[in-house]
């Protein structure tokens, strides 16, 4: 009798390796999503980066499933943490948005709901190119989004993509990514973790404090709303309910 795979862990297990001039951040062998243990996880992970000599940082994860978002079972568990919880993660956007190297998301799996947006933060996204999905699904699960992450979602794509992708929920591969311009390269998985380091390679070494400013400034309405406010009980409550 054949036995089922075992489930992946839901949260992200961050780590954090260092690879000559890189910082490599690992979300994990499972579905990389936020709780407020992992968002923790994470910002210790870029304190580590930070403090480092590194020039540049990729964020990857070790699974077909780059990040899902939110953890809604861990915030339907913790509702006294689920506010808090969501406003850390949007503050964890805006560190990454503004991050004081050049960022680059190598994308080998599926990136969903806040996983998009995490990896929008990112300077430049490559992708895997033979399957995958980059989606936001919120209004499939009743969820309107914050003002925050309005702010950074319209700051990091064009008006016709943001229509596609908020509006109407719709599934990118690769290709239609590449076009819409939500990634910079689709590339074949075996190649990923390579091209992910010549292309981190051309943009590294610059001043530290120079990048840092030069983002707060093209990205400054993202990162002034961005854990700028509490998200709704209206979308509380919509995340509990995906959960059930």
């Amino acid at each position: 009798m054949s036995q089922s795979a075992p489930a992946l862990p839901i949260a992200a297990e961050p780590t954090v390796s260092f690879e000559g001039d890189f910082a490599v951040l690992s979300l994990g062998a499972g579905e990389g999503r936020f709780s407020g243990e992992s968002i923790a996880a994470l910002n210790s992970c870029l304190d580590e980066v930070e403090s480092s000599a590194a020039l540049a940082l990729i964020t990857t994860a070790d699974s077909k499933i780059w990040s899902n978002g939110f953890d809604t079972g861990w915030l339907a568990a913790h509702p006294d943490a689920a506010a808090a919880t969501m406003v850390a993660t949007e503050k964890l956007f805006a560190r990454v948005l503004t991050f004081p190297m050049p960022t680059v998301a190598a994308l080998g799996g599926h990136v969903f709901a806040g996983g998009v947006m995490l990896a929008l933060s990112h300077d430049l996204r490559l992708m895997r190119s033979d399957r995958g999905f980059l989606c936001l699904p919120e209004v499939d699960l009743g969820v309107v989004f914050t003002v925050g992450m309005t702010a950074l979602l319209t700051a990091t794509m064009t008006p016709a993509t943001t229509h596609r992708a908020m509006v109407l929920g719709e599934r990118f591969t690769a290709a239609d990514a590449l076009a819409a311009g939500l990634i910079s390269e689709a590339v074949a998985v075996d190649d990923l973790p390579a091209r992910a380091r010549e292309v981190a390679k051309t943009l590294g070494g610059r001043d530290r404090a120079t990048v840092a400013g030069l983002k707060r400034r093209v990205y400054a309405n993202a990162v002034a709303e961005l854990g700028a406010s509490a998200p709704d009980a209206a979308m509380l409550a919509a995340l509990h309910a995906a959960t059930s």
